[in-house]
This record gives C-alpha cells, sequence and structure tokens, in this order.
C-alpha cells in the first residue's frame, strides 16, 4: 500500500518537474551579456522575479524527486 502511494507522489513530482523545467527560459543571455547591458533592473532582481521561483521550485521538485527515486528502489517496501 505504501509503495503506490509512493509511486503516485513521484509521478506526480515528475510531471511537476517536466512542467516547470519547460516554462523556464533559456540561459543564454546572448551579446548583451558581453557588453553588459543584461545587468538591468530584472537582472539584479532576479530572486523575487517568475523566473527566480521556478527555479526555487525545480530545486524542490529535483530534490524530491530524487529522494523518491531511492525510497522506491528500496526493497523494503
Amino acid at each position: 500500500m505504501l509503495r503506490t502511494i509512493l509511486t503516485v507522489v513521484f509521478i506526480l513530482v515528475c510531471l511537476a518537474l517536466s512542467t516547470i523545467v519547460l516554462a523556464q527560459e533559456g540561459k543564454s543571455a546572448g551579446l548583451g551579456a558581453i557588453s553588459g547591458a543584461a545587468e538591468t533592473y530584472w537582472g539584479k532582481n532576479k530572486g523575487r522575479s517568475m523566473e527566480g521561483k521556478l527555479v526555487l521550485f525545480t530545486r524542490i521538485l529535483a530534490i524530491a524527486f530524487m529522494l523518491f527515486a531511492v525510497l522506491l528502489n528500496m526493497k523494503r517496501f
């Protein structure tokens, strides 16, 4: 029973992680990064923006993904 619950939660984490990764923008700043044009208001406050929240959620879901993968591979459940 516990293994079934862990599997369902693992699948939900996988779907959420895939969705959040696909929602993020690319990391290439183009030629603006060479001249320093990438350092704008949005670049300085990226942690408070939607992109910063997506990065945080990605990290949390990646950790959850790894933990559930380890738990499901244990022979105790």
